[in-house]
């Protein structure tokens, strides 16, 4: 063998160690780095933007607290590096913003979003082709319907909702006014988590509670008017009313219109499903009394045993109190921290695969059931908080282990 063989045998031999060290070197930072992408796709931009910025609020608290208190310790104290993505106020824009959140954001294991069903919907198409676990708190069934494996819903599903509110809100009736409602009316936008509570009301909920749909009707968001839907309403003279808008504007054009035509204050129980109703942002433009005793059915709210996160809210982000959209998405990032203690790597594939096996037992930022997801990626026996609007606040009023306050039934 001659010199020169002899060289370049060595240098082949150093490059292949120099490459297998750079190789083990990349595992061993996957396996320690020291930090760890998570994102939130939610909107930051348009029509629901202020929803948005509560979820990046109660995002960005859970962040500040994983890694006060040691960050990832299965990654050597790793510290969660939040990511905030806007997803605009359409599909379109949604879905696009996914597309850019994958291609551009790589190295990220885990997200949480996307506020409107919706945008879910869209948004996971995306990131289920990416194998990129999405924890999310939006409604519609149909987000885990589809046999994705990287799809998580923290919040019971609009039909699950439906079916677990609606005979409690009957026993409130009944107790309340000593007579069980006979009749309903629906009044609801197109959006998709509207759409699902309504589906199961329509589709054999009511009729098993013995209730009588005498009033149906759908509207695309935002209104230009709501003369006429409301003219309807007041025909019909239905005992409940489930008033189902999800955007701010909608739900205060409707509710001055009912005050209007006389229905307003207390004339007709109103019973919504989801936030909107109970935004912060709906005292700028709605009076207290117009919102006296109006109730909501929602996945979460800030309840019994929150009370230092309420403040912390309170104080560092001049929020009023504690809505769906704060306390679960914090909830998420404390799932996603627990997920990859239990991956032990950051790695998006091996985080999905821990979130489909958690069984971490009773949940805490959510109403009941534990953090445990099924087959579908549905949170086990995820429950329902019931919130009513009471001088001027909206409060948690069922279930009565989560209460702060007592419910009571609007004054007909």
């Amino acid at each position: 063998m001659t010199a020169k063989s002899i060289i370049t045998i060595s240098r082949r031999t150093l490059l292949a160690g120099a490459s297998g060290t750079l190789i083990a070197s990349r595992a061993a930072w996957a396996q320690q780095p020291a930090e760890v992408k998570v994102g939130l796709l939610v909107p930051i931009s348009g029509l629901y933007a202020r929803p948005g910025t509560v979820m990046r609020e109660g995002a960005e608290m859970a962040v500040d607290h994983i890694n006060s208190q040691g960050g990832i310790k299965a990654l050597g104290g790793a510290k969660l590096k939040l990511v905030v993505l806007d997803s605009g106020d359409t599909t379109e824009k949604a879905k696009n913003a996914a597309q850019r959140m994958v291609a551009q954001e790589t190295d990220l294991v885990a997200a949480s979003g996307a506020y409107l069903s919706s945008f879910t919907l869209a948004v996971t198409e995306v990131t289920e082709r990416a194998s990129l676990p999405v924890l999310t708190l939006s409604y519609s069934d149909l987000i885990t319907d589809r046999g994705f494996k990287y799809v998580f819903q923290t919040a019971a599903t609009a039909g699950s909702q439906a079916r677990q509110a609606l005979p409690q809100i009957i026993k409130l009736a009944e107790t309340a006014s000593g007579r069980r409602p006979k009749t309903v009316a629906i009044l609801t936008d197109n959006t998709g988590a509207s759409i699902a509570s309504a589906k199961a009301m329509r589709e054999g909920l009511l009729a098993e509670n013995q209730l009588q749909l005498i009033v149906d009707e759908t509207f695309t968001p935002p209104l230009a008017d709501a003369t006429s839907l409301v003219q309807k309403i007041r025909s019909a003279k239905p005992d409940l009313l489930f008033f189902l808008p999800t955007v701010i504007s909608d739900a205060k054009l409707l509710l001055e219109k009912m005050n209007e035509f006389g229905l307003g204050q207390g004339k007709i129980p109103t019973i919504s499903f989801g936030i909107a109703i109970a935004e912060p942002d709906m005292l700028q433009t709605v009076s207290p009394e117009l919102l006296q005793g109006v109730l909501t059915c929602v996945a979460s709210w800030g309840a019994k045993g929150h009370e230092a996160l309420i403040a912390e809210l309170k104080t560092r982000y001049k929020e009023p109190w504690m809505t769906q959209n704060a306390i679960s998405t914090y909830g998420d990032m404390w799932v996603i921290k627990d997920a990859l203690e239990k991956a032990g790597k950051a790695d998006r594939v091996a985080v999905g695969e821990a979130l489909r096996t958690m069984d971490a037992g009773p949940s805490k930022y959510y109403p009941l059931g534990e953090i445990k997801f099924d087959e579908k990626g549905r949170r086990v026996g995820a429950g329902v908080t019931i919130v009513q609007w009471q001088s001027g606040v909206p409060v948690t009023v069922f279930p009565p282990q989560l209460a702060l306050a007592q419910p009571f039934w609007p004054k007909t």
